[in-house]
């Protein structure tokens, strides 16, 4: 009987195979093929197409805190200076008690208020306004007034113009002022004329507006404020055209004046 050789089970120990030295080429030639080699290298046992490991950066998040933290300091120093302007207004009050200077209208005398043919309307006015201040520490510092006089109770028709002098109104004082209206040649429109005309002849006369409109500084003490803008409306005016060169006063003892700071802040005003 012929012999059989079987080969030997015995695995291979430093680069040898059944007593057989494996060199290098030989070893890079069994992986080129396919052939697994004895024992199993790392990248055969972890998957040699395994991509390598590589840390994450990590994500600060400084700019975030930072702009929150800005936001929290400005939103506190807001909340700050408007509780101290807060609790300095209420000291004011308290050492001055304020009180808003009151206008009336004392006389209002037409010398002229018609129309001509062309509908060209022709104004002259005398317009006598008292003010008040009945403050004891409080002086007001008015800037030149600008009087505007329309009729209706939407100001249809731009009756006329004119100004008041600037002035020094003192404490616990009572001033006169005294402005000559004049109309500017405006031409009316048909309706616009056909309602003033029957307004001056009805009994009730032609409702009168006027808004008086100026700067104001107050001076508390040794302290003077910035400039505020005021705005003065008086109501309730009724007047009638004067009979040939006699001239008209109009009936103002339902007149009735509304004062009205106006604080501007950027592009908006109060």
């Amino acid at each position: 009987m012929t012999d059989r050789v079987y080969p030997s089970a015995k695995p291979t120990t430093n680069g040898t195979r059944n007593g057989t030295a494996t060199t290098p080429a030989a070893a890079s030639g069994a992986a080129a093929t396919g052939t697994p080699s004895f024992p199993a290298t790392k990248a055969q046992l972890y998957g040699a197409a395994r991509p390598a490991y590589r840390p994450q950066p990590k994500r600060h998040r400084y700019r975030r805190s930072c702009c929150c933290s800005c936001c929290l300091w400005v939103t506190i120093t807001l909340i700050i200076l408007i509780l101290l302007v807060a609790i300095a207004g209420g000291i004011l009050y308290v050492l001055y008690r304020p009180h808003r200077p009151s206008f009336s209208v004392s006389s209002l005398k037409i010398q002229t208020l018609n129309l001509t043919s062309s509908q060209t309307l022709v104004t002259n006015i005398n317009l006598n306004v008292i003010t008040r201040n009945p403050n004891k520490e409080l002086v007001f510092y008015y800037d030149p007034i600008t009087v505007t006089v329309t009729s209706g109770d939407n100001d249809d028709v731009n009756v006329g113009a004119g100004s008041f002098p600037s002035f020094r109104h003192g404490t616990k004082n009572t001033t006169e002022l005294k402005a000559s209206i004049k109309g500017n040649g405006q031409e009316l429109d048909d309706a616009s004329a056909s309602k003033l005309k029957s307004q001056l002849k009805s009994k009730s006369g032609l409702p009168l507006k006027i808004k008086l409109e100026t700067k104001v500084k107050v001076k508390m003490g040794a302290v003077k404020s910035p400039k505020v803008r005021i705005r003065v409306t008086c109501e309730g005016i009724k007047a009638t055209a004067p009979a040939g060169k006699k001239a008209s006063l109009a009936s103002t003892s339902n007149a009735k004046c509304k004062v009205d700071w106006r604080i501007k802040i950027w592009k908006f005003t109060f």
